[in-house]
């Protein structure tokens, strides 16, 4: 759901990212319940995928909200944009991957995603 008249500008240079085994995948925890949000922990989470980066398949235990603050990304079941929240419920899986061109350096022409996300009871990797 595109949200309207929600503008969002943001400079995620300088925070805090903390890398992952997932080349172009960054993620700040802002809250995290149980092992690092993992199966059985609730998660409230910023990831920064670099464009064309992906995160690879994962099941979701519980909802997940996720509210596309920078760029935008796509996955089977569709393409999101900055603006656009979407919730998958629990049981979903999906493995998604930052649109624009990894061949290219990030720009405001080929930026980076950058996700709000909200993980109840975590996620398990397939």
């Amino acid at each position: 759901m595109k949200i309207p008249g929600l503008a969002i500008q943001l400079d995620a240079s300088d925070l805090p990212w903390r890398e992952t085994k997932q080349e172009g995948v960054a993620w700040l925890p802002l809250f995290l319940e149980g092992e690092s949000g993992a199966a059985g922990g609730d998660a409230t989470v910023l990831i920064q995928m670099a464009p064309g980066a992906g995160y690879p398949a994962h099941r979701h235990i519980g909802a997940e909200d996720v509210l596309v603050l920078a760029g935008g990304y796509r996955d089977e079941l569709g393409e999101y944009r900055v603006g656009e929240h979407i919730r998958y419920p629990a049981g979903s899986s999906h493995a998604p991957v930052a649109l624009g061109d990894p061949s290219q350096a990030v720009t405001s022409q080929n930026p980076a995603c950058v996700l709000y996300a909200v993980a109840q009871g975590g996620v398990e990797l397939l």
